[in-house]
């Protein structure tokens, strides 16, 4: 009898186990297309088909430039325009969307639309925000260690170009988002235009004449609470640059462009990014080779919803 009892007992275990829902799992792609694509022949129905092969569930593009629709229309994702409410949706001087195969919520409106926005995502039953952003390349330098400066001193002239103003002005949206991520999740991705001070510790003294800089356009979200998800998931920096700026012909090859995330319902699972000189041959898993349409390599992190 007590064999059978227990035999019994197990058996409930076992399929409550197995009667679980799986976990929700979706993908993030973080893309500056370059001009709307349009840098190239064909090459908006090129950026169809490079989604198409990586086959995220929601994308954060910059450069939008009046293309998003019709490739979010080739596609069949859902099209926000990070834009004033009433802009025609094909406005070629707008720079942020985000494409989404879930439906969307509330919108997220900034004052700087043209380097912030987003929109509230509900994937399964879960409300996610996601914010789309740019922000300006100066002052850019394309060897940093190569200038004679040490790390103050280049920290110092990062402060003084387009991009540290910029972040001023979004930063109390991203402390807001992040400050309410327990209940909300928050995904924040682009085009930084900025290395990170993630790959220019300690292990890459080497590479970089001795130098550690703790680059304040990345260091800035972490202390806010954000993780890098590419390089939290890859944190080899030498044997995985991650690189998605690099220039033909240059010494210039950085990693710009992030998926930051923060909330405790989420938990990244793995992160891989893709880059290739414009105009030239890319191959994404069986599809291709496409001619690569952008100068801006792509990010793509996938999470799962934990709770």
């Amino acid at each position: 009898m007590r064999t059978s009892i227990a035999l019994a007992i197990i058996t409930l275990l076992a399929m409550k186990s197995f009667a679980q829902e799986p976990v929700t799992t979706f993908k993030v792609m973080a893309w500056n297309i370059l001009h709307g694509g349009n840098d190239i022949e064909k090459g908006p129905e090129n950026v169809v088909k490079i989604i198409q092969a990586i086959n995220p569930d929601v994308v954060l593009m910059v450069e939008t430039y009046g293309s998003g629709k019709k490739i979010a229309d080739a596609l069949g994702y859902h099209f926000h325009l990070i834009a004033p409410e009433g802009t025609a949706l094909d406005d070629e001087s707008i720079n942020l969307s985000i494409f989404s195969k879930y439906p969307f919520g509330e919108r997220i409106d900034t004052e700087y639309p043209f380097y912030l926005g987003g929109r509230e995502i509900f994937i399964e039953d879960q409300s996610i925000r996601f914010l789309s952003n740019w922000f300006h390349y100066t002052p850019w330098y394309d060897e940093p260690h190569k200038m004679g400066m040490n790390a103050k001193e280049l920290l110092d002239m990062e402060k003084t170009g387009s991009k540290y103003e910029m972040i001023q002005k979004v930063l109390p949206y991203i402390e807001k988002y992040a400050a309410e991520s327990d209940s909300i999740p928050f995904i924040i991705g682009g085009d930084f235009n900025t290395p990170s001070h993630l790959d220019w510790g300690e292990e890459t003294k080497g590479i970089h004449d001795g130098l550690v800089v703790p680059w304040y356009a990345t260091k800035v979200l972490e202390d806010l609470g954000l993780t890098d998800t590419y390089r939290a998931l890859n944190p080899d920096v030498l044997r995985h640059p991650g690189i998605t700026w690099n220039t033909k012909g240059k010494s210039d090859s950085h990693r710009i462009d992030y998926i930051f995330y923060k909330g405790r319902l989420l938990n990244p699972l793995k992160s891989k990014t893709y880059h290739e000189y414009i105009n030239e041959p890319i191959r994404i898993g069986d599809n291709g080779p496409v001619l690569y349409p952008s100068d801006h390599g792509i990010v793509v992190t996938e999470f799962e919803i934990t709770d």
